[in-house]
This record gives structure tokens, C-alpha cells and sequence, in this order.
């Protein structure tokens, strides 16, 4: 590994230490780069999530060497329970060569440390409470040579420097708004709302995804669009949650923490999902999906995770794809700091945003088409009846909503969607 340059200079400086921070960081420091990794809140901390993971996000855990076995506290899932139009199907994850058949739970409050503790060891230097305020730019290039930051509890001014920077700094990403890159209004966007109760069903060996929302709380029900999980959490609690996208006319109008509670009390009551249960208050956060911010390199800055809009409008997950995206962009920006002029350097980062549209654009494409068809609650009802009761059809809508297939050699349903993403218009 090549000596810190200084406490406030290195090869690279990545912002925020969530997911997608954190294996950046990781894959650039094993490669031997010197890297800051500058967080602005302190570990342990909280993060809205489902917790669930499926096994795209499994790889990329066994990619980085965290252990994953049930003794370092780690519970398994063997697939997917859906619920919907008055059937429930149980679909385990499918047996593929290129991921894991098992996906995990774990909460976000511990999830992201393990992450950061991670790259840590690998080499990366972690700056906590080192709240990241804006870029220093060259006047004569316009290019990002290094971020401005408040540390510690006196907030004190620091600045750090560094030929590369990657935001990892999620959805609502001061550092790339503050290099003008702004979200596309033409991508969707979707909203998480969870909590945790106490529960009985806490150890539950698949996730649950409920396809139907009702409010019954009027005098007549609402359908509504989106979708609800309960997720066991091992730990005697169960996380339970709602998703819900900009495409639906109801998504301004509509008070989710509300929604997510009369979802809760349409619940058996033997499952415990009851105010007196709740371990905790309702958060919610945004889903940025479908790279609904542009360009993904500019200027000498990167963009990954939720940062560049990453979140995979088919389902929601943003884990695996923030991770992944780290992986990618580390790969690159090693290739780039081996290259020996800066046009031949600037030539290598080029690629991170071809690679990324090669690798999801087509795919985040049909699921924008996706999204806009299940806004409307009622489309998604006769889904989910017509579809329920066809076990090969839902198979196949597994694999394509958590884009698990075998890219090469993978059964007739992976040559479907893999054809099917390669001729989508990659945007």
C-alpha cells in the first residue's frame, strides 16, 4: 500500500461511510491506494431499511471477506413469501452459479459499521463526524481537488485533498448537488416507511412482501399503491415496512406513517405488530432509483450508491447496488491511477458511467415502464391475483424483480430477461 499522503490528503477521498462508501473504500484500499473515508455521524448509527438482504447483496458481502455465519450474528433467508389478491406463494431464491441461494437480515444500525470496520482493515483511513460541507474546486479546470469539512463536536473547519472524490454521501448528496449535478425529474422515486415490534414472527425464514395496501380505515377501503414486508429480525422483532412510488397519484397526498399504522392494524393481532409492541418510532427516507443523477462521473468526481440514483426500481433494494457500484468504481479508479498522463487518466474514468449503463441500464429502463404500470393500485391488484396462481409465472417475476440471473449458461427464464435487458434502451 503507498504511504498516507497526510492526514488530510490521499489517493482518493470517499464521503459517507454507508454501503456503497464502504466497499469503495474497501476495493480501492486492497488495491493498494490510500483512501479517506470521511463520515459524518459516529458509529453505531440508524438508517432506514428494510434490513433485508437478497443474494445479489450476499456476493458482494462474501466479495469483501465479512463474515456472514449465524454465530457473527447474521440470519439467513431461504426466499421470498408473496401476498396478494387472497393467495400466498413462497418462492425460494433461485439456484443460480453466479449468486448464492440464500439472502440475510441484519439492521442497519450495526450493518454499516461492520462495513466501514471493514475497509478499515483493509487500509482505508475512517474520519468519523467529519461532516463533509462542499468540493474545492480548480478555478482553472473546474475540476474536484479535495472537500471542505466540519469535524468533531466543536466543528471545527478541516479541508481534504485528493486528485479523485466519490460521493457516497446518498440520496440527498450536498457534494454532487454542489458540483451541479441535479436529480432527473424523469426518474421515479420512491419512499420507505419501517419500524420494529416485538413479535413472535421474528424468527421467519423468508421475507414477506405484500403486494396489496388497504387503508380500511373510512367508512369504504383504499386500495393504495405500493407494497408492505415484514421482515424477522432474529432478534425477537420483526421489521415491518411499506414502499411506495412517485408515479401514484396518492403519493403527495398521503400521510405514510399513518398508512403504515392502519397497514399494522389489519394484522392478526397474535402477530404483535401494535403500538404497545413498537420498539421503536416510524422513520422513513427516500428511494432515488433508475440513476436519477447524471452524469456519474464529472470533473474528477464519481458517483455511487443511492448518490447516483442506484436503487433498483423493480423492488426497491439499494444495498446490493450500492455496494456493486463501489466495486465498479473502485476497478476503474485503480485502472485510472496506474495510467501516466492525466488525458490517458481522464480517458480511464470515462468508463465508469458506460460500465454502469452497460451493466443496469437496460434493465433500470424496463423497470422504470414497471413502475409506471404499478402506480396505478388497481393494475397491481389484478396482478397479483392473476399472477399468484401461477407458481412458474412468479418464478420467473422473481428472478426478474430481484434481477438474480445466471448471465451466461442460466435456464430458459435467464436467457428471457437477460435478452429482454440487453434490448432495452440503456439511459
Amino acid at each position: 500500500m503507498t504511504e498516507p499522503l497526510s492526514d488530510h490528503s490521499a489517493d482518493v477521498i470517499v464521503v459517507g461511510a454507508g454501503p456503497a462508501g464502504s466497499a469503495t473504500a474497501y476495493h480501492l484500499a486492497k488495491a493498494g491506494l490510500d483512501v479517506l473515508l470521511l463520515e459524518k455521524t459516529e458509529f453505531p448509527r440508524e438508517k432506514v431499511c428494510g434490513d433485508g438482504l437478497t443474494p445479489r447483496a450476499v456476493k458482494q458481502l462474501v466479495a469483501m471477506g465479512v463474515d456472514i455465519s449465524e454465530e457473527a450474528g447474521w440470519l439467513r433467508n431461504k426466499g421470498l413469501r408473496i401476498i396478494g389478491g387472497g393467495s400466498r406463494l413462497q418462492l425460494d431464491w433461485p439456484d443460480l452459479a453466479a449468486y448464492p441461494n440464500y439472502g440475510l437480515v441484519r439492521k442497519r444500525d450495526d450493518f454499516d459499521e461492520i462495513l466501514a470496520r471493514n475497509a478499515q482493515k483493509a487500509g482505508a483511513r475512517l474520519y468519523e463526524r467529519c461532516n463533509v460541507s462542499g468540493p474545492i474546486v480548480d478555478e482553472r479546470t473546474g475540476r474536484i481537488t479535495g472537500v471542505t469539512a466540519k469535524v468533531g463536536e466543536e466543528k471545527r473547519e478541516a479541508a481534504y485533498h485528493a486528485p479523485l472524490v466519490v460521493a457516497a454521501d446518498g440520496n440527498s448528496t450536498r457534494l454532487s448537488l454542489a458540483m451541479g449535478l441535479h436529480r432527473r425529474e424523469d426518474r421515479p422515486m420512491g419512499v420507505a416507511v419501517r419500524t420494529y415490534f416485538t413479535s413472535p414472527r421474528h424468527d421467519d425464514d423468508y421475507l414477506e412482501s405484500w403486494l396489496e395496501l388497504w387503508d380500511r380505515r373510512g367508512s369504504q377501503e383504499r386500495l393504495l399503491p405500493g407494497y408492505g414486508w415484514i421482515f424477522g429480525m432474529g432478534d425477537g422483532t420483526s421489521n415491518v415496512g411499506l414502499g411506495v412510488l412517485n408515479t401514484s397519484a396518492a403519493f403527495k397526498e398521503l400521510d405514510w406513517r399513518e398508512i403504515l399504522k392502519a397497514w399494522c392494524a389489519s394484522m392478526p393481532e397474535d402477530w404483535g405488530y401494535t403500538p404497545e409492541n413498537m420498539t421503536g418510532p416510524i422513520r422513513g427516507a427516500a428511494l432515488p432509483m433508475a440513476f436519477n443523477r447524471q452524469p456519474h462521473y464529472t470533473k474528477g468526481l464519481l458517483l455511487v450508491g443511492d448518490a447516483g440514483g442506484l436503487v433498483n426500481p423493480f423492488n426497491g433494494e439499494g444495498i446490493a447496488y450500492a455496494m456493486e457500484s463501489g466495486q465498479i468504481a473502485a476497478d476503474v479508479i485503480v485502472q485510472a491511477h496506474a495510467r501516466a498522463t492525466p488525458a490517458q487518466r481522464e480517458t480511464a474514468l470515462q468508463r465508469y458511467p458506460r460500465v454502469l449503463k452497460d451493466t443496469y441500464g437496460g434493465y433500470y429502463n424496463l423497470g422504470r415502464a414497471f413502475v409506471k404500470l404499478i402506480g396505478n393500485p388497481k393494475v397491481m391488484q389484478i396482478a397479483a391475483q392473476r399472477g399468484l396462481t401461477h407458481p412458474v409465472l412468479m418464478k420467473f417475476t422473481l428472478k426478474l424483480l430481484a434481477n438474480l440471473t445466471d448471465p451466461t449458461g442460466g435456464d430458459a427464464m435467464d436467457r428471457i430477461i437477460n435478452g429482454l435487458t440487453k434490448v432495452t434502451p440503456k439511459a
